[in-house]
């Protein structure tokens, strides 16, 4: 009994290490503490989709900042009509609500392009509930309807970063080294942090159309 107890004992000791170490990072703590960081400019986009006087890239900079100032709890689910209706949000619901800041409703474009070209994504499309909060679905539609960058380099504030199972959004802020931090709903790390090359990049891309149609 006494040894079950120690055990017990330790695995709560172990459960408090690692919650402290989760808060440590989410917080942003560790950026705060031991990173300098610094802001640089963004490159502005030519076109202003819905006319508030803010350009492209910076309203979907500035949509992404909004989407992680109330700190939304992560947990993937599914809702009847697509979007949450609760505090629960995943990587991908960043992506359509920055870019609705910007004027465009993301849901729509994806779903008319693979009601149009299904065979370009996967086999199992066809739940619009879900279709457009999905990174590999995603990541085929930048892949053919947006311009496509370096994955190493040329990175500017609201350029759309996406990884094997995530999806961020470059932010205006840097690290010593000039790379940018990335902006992200995720389980375990800051919602705005230096991890732009932590995971394998296999998508870079900026919000304009190729031939400059929508």
């Amino acid at each position: 009994m006494k040894l079950f107890l120690r055990f017990g004992n330790y695995l709560v000791l172990f459960l408090i290490l690692i919650l402290t170490v989760i808060s440590f990072y989410k917080t942003g703590l560790y950026d705060k503490l031991f990173k300098k960081s610094s802001t640089t400019e963004i490159i502005k986009s030519d076109i202003d989709k819905d006319n508030d006087g803010i350009d492209d890239y910076s309203d979907i900079l500035e949509g992404a900042k909004k989407f992680i100032k109330d700190e939304p709890k992560y947990k993937s689910k599914y809702y009847d009509g697509g979007y949450p209706t609760d505090e629960y949000r995943v990587c991908t619901d960043l992506i359509w609500y920055a870019l609705d800041n910007a004027g465009y409703d993301f849901k729509t474009l994806i779903d008319e392009d693979i009601k149009k070209n299904k065979d370009a994504y996967d086999s199992d499309v066809g739940d619009t509930n879900i279709d457009f909060r999905r990174v590999r679905n995603i990541k085929v539609y930048l892949d053919r309807n947006v311009k496509s960058l370096s994955l190493d380099k040329d990175f500017n504030p609201g350029d759309i970063v996406v990884y094997k199972n995530h999806i961020a959004i470059a932010s205006d802020k840097v690290n010593s080294k000039g790379e940018n931090y990335i902006i992200h709903q995720h389980a375990f790390y800051n919602y705005e942090d230096d991890g732009l090359f932590r995971d394998k990049i296999i998508g870079h891309y900026r919000w304009e159309f190729k031939d400059g149609n929508e």
